[in-house]
């Protein structure tokens, strides 16, 4: 009992120069509640048999207490493990005008929801809109905070109560649990499965089609092919039976690509362009994978249905906010401006050439004088591309535990993700953005 006696009490450490030096750092109310879980830990110690701590244990305790609460937990980090859009580290980094663009409107008022001509309230689906018909030619268009959120809006809006026709082969799950199947239950739709797991014809559609139906959704397949003996109808030809029978059809492209990857040695990823021309009557796309902006769910198509869609009451809901519609009109602006293979850095990373990649590896083993240059592949990633690769070359190290060693990359001032390939911590340059290049070669050079 006399150890617990001789513990200090709250005011006596408050009195203590230390703790004056802790409030001012971090403020008095959370130093308090560091001070009382660090008491209470040392009581806990003591009546287990240890000793009573001195003043400084505690207060030193306090203080590491304090750092864990207040460290955040989401930081930038350098990624070197190949993969462009790593779902997990955040999908596409932004370029420098889109952070500028989402800098400066967070530092002030904005015309988030100000008209300047009329001096009146106006709409924030304004500031997006206007380049989305730009670029695309649609009639309306909408963004949402991600692209489940738009699924579901354009879904609850459209088909509430009502049936939805969907391919048996589209009943997808995605990263983070989301579940189409789940998706459409949710929004208030009938789901109508047609055709079977790996072979759906249209005659699947018109068979379903003689009962009143309220939409046809299609969904691409973004993150997962089905190989051998499958059939799926094409998008123009399901879109002239949709219209034929008085239906709009509602395309989730997912990842949203501008541009043709397989000018770049990938497989053909289906654009926004290409699904308008095959007649879809509304389109959904992320805004953070490969169109490279902040994460969003845009949501474009004809007038009459957006209509419908903007005025549902969840819209309000999952609406976007000032930062994400700064950030994507940068980014859109990229487009319509043809710089988007220069400005964004996913589609910059996507694009540049291998030779490149070997010399900057090169350049890193002859900095560090230790690893070797090897062939490899990097991935899009991102729910995009599944199974499709491109060339790279890898910075090796023969580390004694490769396990180990990428524990002690995760817990460097920047923390850098890398991969294990046959046994070597691999590093892939084609991701590790220009600024953070020197980071990673210090901290690499720290630990070797």
């Amino acid at each position: 009992m006399s150890e617990l006696q001789n513990l200090p009490s709250l005011d006596v450490l408050l009195q203590q120069k230390q703790t004056a030096e802790l409030i001012n750092h971090y403020g008095r109310e959370i130093t308090v509640k560091a001070l009382r879980f660090s008491l209470d830990s040392f009581r806990d110690a003591i009546k287990n048999g240890a000793p009573s701590p001195s003043h400084d244990s505690i207060l030193t305790q306090a203080e590491q207490q304090l750092n864990t609460w207040l460290r955040p937990s989401l930081v930038p980090v350098i990624n070197a493990s190949g993969v462009i859009l790593h779902t997990n580290l955040g999908r596409a980094p932004l370029s420098e005008e889109t952070i500028v663009a989402m800098q400066t409107v967070s530092s002030s008022y904005s015309t988030l929801e100000y008209d300047l001509p009329a001096g009146k309230r106006g709409k924030r689906s304004t500031h997006a809109e206007g380049l989305l018909k730009l670029l695309t030619g649609v009639e309306s268009a909408l963004v949402v905070n991600n692209n489940a959120a738009a699924v579901l809006l354009v879904l609850s809006a459209l088909a509430n109560r009502k049936r939805a026709l969907i391919a048996n082969s589209q009943l997808v799950e995605i990263g983070g649990g989301f579940r189409v199947p789940d998706v459409m239950r949710q929004s208030g739709a009938k789901l109508v499965a047609v055709g079977t797991t790996n072979r759906v014809h249209l005659s699947d559609y018109q068979t379903a089609l003689k009962e009143p139906a309220a939409l046809v959704l299609t969904a691409h397949h973004s993150n997962f092919k089905i190989i051998g003996f499958t059939a799926e109808p094409e998008l123009a030809d399901l879109a002239m039976l949709c219209h034929k029978a008085g239906l709009p059809l509602v395309y989730d492209l997912g990842s949203g690509a501008l541009l043709d990857t397989a000018s770049f040695g990938l497989a053909h990823e289906p654009t926004v362009q290409e699904a308008l021309e095959a007649g879809a009557d509304i389109i959904c796309f992320s805004g953070d994978k490969l169109l490279g902006g902040p994460q969003a769910g845009i949501i474009i198509g004809k007038k009459d249905l957006m209509d419908k869609v903007k005025a549902h009451p969840l819209a309000r809901a999952v609406r976007a906010d000032k930062l994400c519609l700064a950030g994507i009109a940068a980014t859109l602006t990229h487009y319509l401006k043809g710089e988007a293979l220069e400005k964004i850095p996913a589609w910059r990373m996507i694009s540049r050439d291998v030779e490149a990649i070997r010399n900057q590896a090169e350049s890193w083993k002859e900095t560090l004088k230790a690893g070797e240059v090897i062939p490899g592949s990097s991935m899009v990633g991102g729910g995009s591309l599944p199974g499709e690769s491109q060339p790279t070359f890898l910075f090796a190290l023969n580390v004694k535990s490769p396990d180990r060693f990428l524990e002690k990359l995760r817990g460097l001032p920047v923390p850098v993700i890398a991969r294990i390939e046959d046994d070597r911590v691999v590093f892939d340059p084609r991701t590790v953005l220009p600024f953070q290049e020197s980071i990673l070669l210090e901290e690499l050079n720290s630990l070797l």
